[in-house]
């Protein structure tokens, strides 16, 4: 899966995956490695560029979508974007429904990659009809579009499972001992997860959560909990999906926004890369698991995507005042 230096794309959909692999030096560690593969260096600039691909010749080859078909998804953002990216090189028309949340840099670049976006409420769960699911699924009945469905769609899972898991695992020779994702469809943890465990069952999965999200207290619980607002974007839940493979996990972690937001800034001060809040649940999750362990492990996390994208958020000074993380 290694990709030499003067490979030459045919299109700009063969760039997808294949990321590399950067070890975190900068940042506490305690007696573990911790390697990022980055995602961020995926066309659109995030890690669900490989779902998105997955999931359209997939469905391409099940019949499911016929050519010039709308396609219609509900996305915090960034599967979108990549959606955008492979539908515009295939020909199909995209609507996303996006909950009002998500920043505006994520709709400038949906909206300038082709896509139609609508925006719906964030403060609602699933069941009511303006929950971004639910409005999507009915906007492609309604309109004859097809739903892809990332919350319900195997190809997601597969997408990993073919893909990420094996990078991974080949780019550290194996020797893995523990990964760290977020889930939002499931898609990575399963994916991910489930081959990382086929590979060795001693392998750690550890999910980094939301606070406010149901599902780290699920499972270190065993209570589902009333879902409460969190302002990282495109992870946590409200409830389960039915790709999401809860019982891979062995560890997890409850992330407050403010130390995810930190984490992110950290990992741009010290290591030199900007990533989205996504990411600074992931490593903060990370770092707190990697302090804990009394011998060395090679910990792997994701920097899921690039943080241009929250530059109205909390990379301003001013966002991050009008929510309370800094004076």
């Amino acid at each position: 899966m290694t990709v030499e230096q003067n490979t030459l794309y045919k299109n700009v959909i063969d760039m997808i995956g294949n990321t590399p692999m950067i070890e975190l030096n900068n940042l506490d560690t305690g007696k573990c490695r911790l390697f990022g593969k980055l995602e961020l260096n995926n066309p659109t600039g995030s890690i669900k560029d490989r779902i998105a691909l997955n999931m359209i010749l997939t469905a391409e080859q099940e019949g499911k979508l016929k050519p010039g078909q709308l396609i219609v998804e509900a996305t915090a953002g960034n599967t979108g974007l990549g959606l955008a990216l492979v539908a515009a090189q295939k020909g199909y028309p995209l609507l996303i429904v996006m909950p009002d949340k998500m920043s505006m840099e994520k709709e400038y670049n949906l909206t300038a990659m082709g896509a139609k976006v609508i925006r719906t409420r964030s403060d609602v769960v699933k069941g009511h009809p303006e929950y971004y699911q639910d409005l999507a699924a009915r906007i492609a009945e309604e309109k004859g579009g097809y739903f892809i469905n990332q919350f319900a769609n195997p190809a997601n899972v597969e997408a990993h499972r073919k893909t990420t898991g094996p990078e991974i695992w080949q780019q550290l020779e194996g020797k893995v001992d523990a990964f760290v994702c977020g889930v939002g469809s499931g898609g990575t943890l399963s994916g991910v997860g489930g081959y990382l465990k086929s590979q060795s069952s001693a392998v750690d999965i550890v999910l980094a959560d939301p606070e406010g999200s149901i599902l780290a207290p699920l499972h270190n619980t065993g209570e589902r909990i009333e879902p409460r607002r969190w302002l990282v974007e495109g992870i946590g839940e409200d409830f389960i999906p039915s790709i999401c493979d809860l019982s891979l996990i062995d560890h997890a972690y409850t992330i407050p926004d403010k130390r995810a937001m930190f984490a992110a800034r950290e990992l741009l001060a010290k290591e030199g890369i900007m990533a989205g809040s996504s990411t600074g649940t992931l490593l903060r999750a990370a770092l707190d698991y990697c302090q804990q362990q009394t011998e060395a492990k090679n910990v792997v996390t994701l920097i899921c995507d690039t943080g241009n994208r929250y530059l109205s958020k909390l990379y301003n000074d001013e966002w991050m005042k009008a929510q309370g993380f800094i004076d």
